[in-house]
């Protein structure tokens, strides 16, 4: 079995598409959800307080 060249000539399943919410290619057909914003889970945007930590840093300067 090789997992080489012609392996890759089957993956033809398409897991993320076009989020309607945030328009980014993140949104799982399988799960239902966004994995950018958070659409389809919940009401309230996708946020954490990590995602901006160098922001924060630049601020401070």
């Amino acid at each position: 079995m090789v997992k080489g060249t012609p392996s890759f000539g089957k993956h033809q399943k398409i897991t993320h598409i076009r989020c309607r919410r945030c328009g980014r290619h993140s949104y799982n057909i399988r799960k239902g959800y966004c994995a950018a914003c958070g659409f389809g889970r919940s009401s309230k945007l996708r946020d954490y307080a990590w995602r901006n930590r160098d922001i924060r840093r630049n601020r401070k300067r």
